[in-house]
């Protein structure tokens, strides 16, 4: 389940990547010269598919280009090829949508009640094809998502699939003669914000490994090799070597300062300055469709004793970071903490930094919009009088020699005592450069975030996506080597929305790590009781 941001860009990606296709299915050998007269088409006597007129059954495999960086598309196609598949889908469309009238529809229902047991490893193969042959008694048989892992939700364990249970139902579906599509054979990474969700609302990672048989980072796994064994049984696998598992560098440390907070910062991430409404508007509705928007009103009432502050329609989508005159007070979470108690004078500055997690994008919860929602209110009456500041990160990100951050010291409100356990949602940055004298550099890598809370990363002006070690099970995001420079100091630049591991005053330097190995399966460290508090061993 993803987002679909990548569309606008479609056409022109799918064209280069389908001339991918062509010639990894038909071979240097033959070319691209008469595909025009090339036919694909079905038998229904034989119960089978005709490609070019004769019998063919697919054995393909799932990759999401958007998810992979376009400078590792020939590896991972290649790879894919050397494991013996003779296909592969790509996926322009919603996952899991059923297009048509409602009879249509209600029509295809059974088909998706049956559809998790048929498409799980481990699945009773046989009864699976004759539910199948009970809705088509003839053609042929299909499996097109075959899933090799799942995908992972924030706060849960990394889901796997073990890879005996792969190899076994895998077996028995050839065996049969069936069309199978491996779904993923290469998950990828969801960079920036375009991470989906699930309902009841569970936001997903940035990492989408899938426990798939080749790795997020395009590495060769155990399950690749055992696939590859199987499908061997039955298909022709081409011979010759397979290209090996990107090397891995582990840069290390890279200190990091405070540039400027968010509210600091409103010039240069909201350059045309707020939307103002008596009410607050949706992400929607003030033109942003991912990201962040800083919604501001005033205190109207004295709240010098801790004072509710409540989405009582569940209308946060999907988390607020509050603070009042620069202090952090708390967050308001979608699924989860509604109320919050917040003090501050009559009249003071009352900011909500909303975040857009994922949206949600099949089924009947399609239309997950973002922002505030519904009102909010302070001691059960409605607030009004909003100012809505759409936030543009990548842009801002792109140019920091803009920003003169402070030079560590407190800038008035922004370092306000607070016995809170957050701090104001704040950019920091920092650089390194690739170590000389040593072949081969840039390579890939793996950043992680010791002490962090949650945020977002950025390194070049290339958004990594979102980190969130207090939550798990991601620990580490991937690094791919063609986002890094060995002629210049790479850029790194976080925004920390709840805990920064440094204090401002003194001020002393937060530190990220880059190291060889990912870490995507790190237990869950929190407890939905205390899921707003930092983990005391971080």
């Amino acid at each position: 389940m993803e987002q679909r941001g990548w569309r606008a860009g479609l056409p022109g990606v799918v064209r280069i990547l389908s001339l991918l296709l062509v010639s990894l299915l038909l071979g240097p050998a033959r070319g691209l010269h008469n595909v025009s007269q090339k036919t694909f088409t079905i038998d229904y006597n034989r119960n089978c598919f005709l490609k070019d007129g004769q019998p063919f059954r697919y054995v393909s495999g799932s990759i999401h280009y958007f998810r992979v960086p376009r400078f590792y598309w020939k590896d991972r196609l290649l790879k894919m090829k050397m494991a013996g598949l003779n296909a592969i889908q790509i996926l322009p469309c919603s996952c899991g949508q059923v297009v048509g009238s409602h009879p249509a529809q209600d029509e295809a229902s059974p088909l998706s009640e049956w559809r998790a047991d048929y498409n799980s490893a481990g699945a009773n193969i046989t009864d699976a094809f004759l539910i199948q042959r009970k809705y088509e008694p003839k053609g042929p048989l299909i499996n097109s998502e075959f899933y090799t892992g799942w995908l992972d939700h924030w706060g849960q364990p990394h889901s796997t699939v073990k890879t005996e249970a792969v190899v076994f139902s895998l077996q028995d579906i050839l065996a049969r003669g069936a069309n199978v599509n491996l779904y993923m054979f290469i998950g990828g990474t969801n960079f920036a914000y375009w991470n989906g969700a699930n309902m009841p609302y569970q936001a997903q990672p940035t990492s989408y490994d899938y426990d798939a048989p080749l790795s997020e980072a395009g590495d060769l796994t155990e399950k690749y090799f055992a696939v590859r064994d199987v499908i061997r049984k039955f298909e022709k696998v081409p011979e010759g070597p397979i290209p090996p598992s990107t090397p891995k560098f582990a840069y290390g440390k890279v200190a990091l300062k405070k540039l400027k907070t968010v509210e600091e910062s409103l010039n240069i991430l909201c350059p045309k300055g707020p939307i103002k409404s008596l009410y607050p508007l949706t992400f929607i509705q003030v033109k942003q469709y991912f990201g962040f928007v800083l919604y501001r009103t005033t205190l109207p009432e004295d709240c010098s004793s801790p004072t509710p502050l409540s989405s009582p329609f569940g209308g946060v989508h999907d988390r607020a970071y509050v603070s009042v005159d620069g202090v952090p007070q708390g967050v308001l979470d979608r699924s989860s903490v509604i109320t919050l108690n917040i003090t501050g004078k009559a009249g003071a500055t009352l900011d909500l930094l909303v975040e857009n997690m994922g949206r949600v994008n099949y089924g009947h919860f399609i239309n997950d919009y973002k922002g505030l929602i519904s009102n909010l209110t302070l001691n059960s009456n409605v607030l009004t009088d909003w100012m809505m500041f759409p936030l543009d990160t990548e842009n801002a990100v792109c140019h920091l020699g803009g920003w003169h951050g402070n030079d560590g010291s407190c800038p008035g409100k922004a370092c306000a005592p607070s016995s809170s356990n957050y701090t104001v949602p704040a950019f920091y940055v920092g650089n390194f450069s690739i170590p000389s004298g040593i072949p081969d550099l840039p390579q890939d890598t793996f950043i992680q975030f010791p002490g962090w809370t949650k945020g977002q990363v950025w390194i070049n002006g290339f958004n990594l996506g979102r980190y969130w070690p207090a939550r798990g099970p991601q620990m580490t995001l991937f690094v791919p080597q063609h986002i890094l420079v060995a002629s210049a100091p790479n850029t790194i630049v976080v925004l920390e929305l709840e805990r920064a591991p440094c204090r401002d005053s003194p001020p002393e330097p937060c530190t990220v790590e880059f190291v060889d190995k990912p870490v995507i399966s790190a237990a869950a460290t929190y407890s939905p009781l205390f899921q707003d508090l930092p983990d005391p061993d971080s």
